[in-house]
């Protein structure tokens, strides 16, 4: 397919996705499957333009003064792939399966960047109802963290210590350009390409087949290491889903001990068990849900994650369409689920052990709120403290002390090159 081609193909999947209220990659899979002449570069192409407009919907519409999914496109492939007005009109000529030519508007639009006099939440790529969240958060600096929110994310993985070491992954994925994560010492990072660059298949590779290595950002993985999970312990994963970091505990503490993987939803464990086999795990029990399913591990556990149902607002890198269709009501729903989540917790946690929490939100709603709400409620807890090695980590990256996090952080695309994940710890002293 010509360019033209694959921006009027771009234009047509926004075009459904606004009609139709639905996920990106919904729409973008039914257009493959009536497209099938499209090939694989067709499809990486058309894909990335329709991403990257919905990461910076909000900030391409005030800049070209128009909310379609042409001028989305157009804005895209100027503001964010640096394509020069002279280079857009060369695909928008008119001719057969190409967009229709410029028009004055939008080649004025691109000559003129307005985007210094927008709002803070369109500079940051939000929606404006998020916007009192945001500077809750994160203050004068909401619109900075929501526009590294909308770029591209890295394609990482965490070495799947059982069967690999890092050496030995970048190794294998030398020809990516593969290096070493800085916070996370197991995770390995490939920097993905802008514009119509294809993203590595990973999992197509031997080394993922054999079980070197999970996809995991290395936010995830960073919050499984502030657990301090250790051979030999006790450990509850109790929202386990696909069994993410239910491997990253495992790994850590080297088929020694036993975590206990659980989920109120039997499908989000659907695909726990190849990747178990896959890993090379041993110690991992998986436990199907039910009444009474956790009541064996009650005052067992040394720890207890708790990865909670959240917004996913600290994974809008990697889906952007997700910040758009969130609705108000959303979030009020994943609080209540939240609170259940981790008052289930309780009970399995043994003298001395704790509740560490996890979400991968940016909302001090659901993040720190959430965890004073915890402790007014259940008053034999007490703020603990997360693993010292990986705090330190991370306050050098930050150059602060390493005093200034002690039982609770938030992680974020803009200061530490991650999603955002919130990552607490609650001990049981009585």
């Amino acid at each position: 397919m010509k360019s033209g081609a694959r921006a009027a193909a771009a234009i047509e999947i926004l075009e459904d996705i606004d009609a139709r209220n639905r996920p990106a990659g919904q729409a973008l899979r039914d257009w493959g499957q009536s497209h099938r002449f499209a090939g694989s570069g067709d499809r990486a192409a058309i894909g990335n333009l329709v991403y990257d407009a919905m990461r910076q919907k909000s900030s391409l519409a005030w800049r070209m003064g128009d909310d379609s999914p042409r001028a989305a496109v157009i804005g895209t492939l100027h503001w964010m792939w640096g394509l020069k007005q002279e280079d857009i009109a060369l695909q928008f000529d008119g001719l057969t399966h190409s967009p229709m030519t410029l028009t004055e508007t939008e080649i004025d639009s691109l000559a003129n960047d307005n985007l210094n006099a927008a709002p803070v939440w369109v500079k940051g790529d939000y929606p404006e109802w998020l916007h009192d969240s945001m500077v809750n958060q994160f203050g004068d600096q909401a619109s900075a963290e929501g526009a590294a929110q909308a770029t591209r994310a890295p394609v990482d993985m965490r070495v799947n210590l059982l069967k690999a070491d890092r050496a030995k992954v970048l190794k294998a994925l030398e020809r990516f350009h593969a290096e070493e994560c800085v916070i996370s010492p197991d995770g390995v990072r490939i920097n993905v390409s802008n514009a119509a660059g294809r993203a590595p298949a990973i999992s197509a590779e031997s080394s993922y087949n054999k079980g070197w290595y999970e996809l995991q950002d290395e936010g995830s993985q960073t919050a499984v290491l502030l657990a301090g999970a250790a051979p030999g312990m006790q450990v509850a994963d109790i929202c386990a889903g696909a069994g993410g970091k239910t491997l990253a505990l495992a790994s850590l503490m080297k088929n020694r001990g036993q975590v206990h993987a659980h989920d109120v939803d039997r499908h989000r464990l659907k695909k726990i068990h190849d990747r178990l086999r896959r890993a090379g795990t041993r110690n991992i029990q998986v436990i199907d849900p039910g009444e009474g399913a956790l009541e064996h591990l009650s005052d067992r556990m040394d720890i207890v994650l708790v990865d909670a149902p959240c917004t996913g607002s600290g994974t809008w890198r990697r889906h952007p369409d997700a910040k758009w269709r969130l609705r108000e009501g959303a979030m009020p729903v994943r609080i209540s689920e939240q609170i259940e989540a981790l008052d289930m917790a309780v009970s399995l946690v043994k003298l001395g052990g704790k509740i560490v929490y996890v979400t991968c939100s940016i909302f001090d709603e659901e993040n720190s709120q959430q965890v004073k709400s915890f402790l007014e409620r259940h008053t034999n807890f007490a703020p603990g403290k997360l693993d010292a090695a990986s705090v330190a980590k991370i306050a050098e990256r930050r150059g602060v002390e390493a005093s200034t996090i002690e039982s609770e952080i938030q992680l974020t695309p803009l200061t530490d090159s991650t999603d955002g994940f919130f990552v607490a710890c609650m001990t049981r002293v009585s």
